[in-house]
């Protein structure tokens, strides 16, 4: 079976679980946002999506559904832009981002680059964002 086969069953199966059908727009937002590296927008996702033929508003609630069980985490970061990435089972919690402020561009900040130590009794926090200059900016 080729690879791509593989992954579609793969996007399918993970639909599924979340008790969620396997259309064609969910397989493909799925895939597109688990290819990314980084939280992608509405307007990224409806870009290179509508090209495929699927419409902007079948892809707003495909990213709704996504987001209501669990697959997709919604972010605003702080510039009235909502952007969505793919939550992955070993990672529960939520992880710090930085949004150059320059270019807005949107970086995942993994364990290692920054280490954040708060105290519990600040309660749950949900996000952490840094704002800054990115690498390109800079």
């Amino acid at each position: 079976m080729s690879k791509s086969k593989n992954n579609m069953e793969e996007l399918k199966s993970m639909l599924r679980q979340h008790g969620l059908r396997a259309t064609p727009a969910r397989i493909a937002v799925l895939g597109f946002l688990l290819e990314s590296n980084r939280p992608i927008s509405h307007l990224e996702v409806t870009a290179v999506l509508e090209e495929r033929g699927f419409e902007k508003s079948t892809l707003f609630r495909t990213l709704g559904d996504l987001t209501d069980v669990h697959l997709l985490r919604k972010l605003e970061l702080g510039d009235h832009v909502w952007r969505f990435e793919v939550v992955h089972a070993a990672d529960e919690s939520t992880h710090p981002h930085m949004l150059c402020v320059d270019c807005g561009s949107v970086q995942c900040l993994n364990e290692g680059q920054v280490e954040l130590k708060a105290s519990r009794s600040l309660g749950l926090i949900e996000d952490v964002l840094l704002k800054g200059h990115c690498k390109d900016c800079r």
